[in-house]
């Protein structure tokens, strides 16, 4: 029996659907610009993607609500594909949404700095139910609307990679391994959100994901 300082925090996962077992998340790596629109609404243009990552605590799942987080008047939504990496390869894909702290975003690329502040903190990924097996819909529309108000749409097959070759990058960086979650980039027209707003993020074929930002 192994004597633990403390007791360890139960690890993250995400359900699956149609199944009773989890998807235990062992870490989670995020693409930038990854669709040439929204490259252009932040000011660049079409570039390779590049990759961030956030901890795999940062994922809510089960139709939990996520709290606004601290430091921050500028809380932006980006939905996203997510991908699940099995023992072979992507065995499974979600609805994702990236919440990034915009002010504290821009405030690091000015000054070069890392953005961890920015994506990584916690209930940053919430992130619906996978589905197992082939993406149903390569070219599906991703869509996510804030109180019944469409913010972001656009199509996968808008992105600039495709998640194979994003695997491929991604090994060419990482010992990617099953329990990894990929969030594939989003579609132009991120936007802020405030406590109290409910949003719905969908993409064809698969569960969609919905939550309300709480209060802190």
């Amino acid at each position: 029996m192994t004597d633990w300082l403390f007791p360890p925090d139960p690890t993250p996962s995400l359900p699956i659907q149609g199944r009773a077992g989890r998807f235990p998340v062992r870490r989670i790596l995020c693409v930038g610009q990854n669709y040439a629109a929204h490259a252009r609404e932040m000011g660049h243009e079409r570039a390779e993607p590049f990759f961030f990552s956030k901890p795999a605590d940062a994922v809510v799942a089960d139709g939990a609500d996520p709290v606004f987080p601290s430091a921050t008047s500028n809380l932006h939504h980006e939905v996203e594909l997510v991908c699940a990496i099995g023992p072979d390869g992507i065995v499974g894909w979600a609805v994702g949404c990236d919440l990034t702290r915009r002010d504290l975003q821009a405030a690091a690329k000015e000054k070069g700095r890392p953005w961890d502040a920015a994506k990584g903190f916690d209930q940053s990924a919430p992130c619906a139910a996978l589905v197992l097996g082939a993406l149903p819909d390569p070219a599906a529309p991703i869509i996510l609307t804030v109180n019944g108000e469409t913010r972001q749409s656009g199509r996968l097959d808008d992105m600039v990679w495709n998640p194979d070759e994003i695997l491929a990058k991604a090994r060419t960086l990482w010992d990617v391994r099953a329990g990894d979650l990929i969030f594939t980039g989003t579609p132009e027209g991120v936007g802020p959100l405030q406590p109290g707003d409910r949003v719905e993020a969908t993409i064809g074929g698969l569960p969609s994901l919905t939550f309300t930002m709480a209060a802190r």
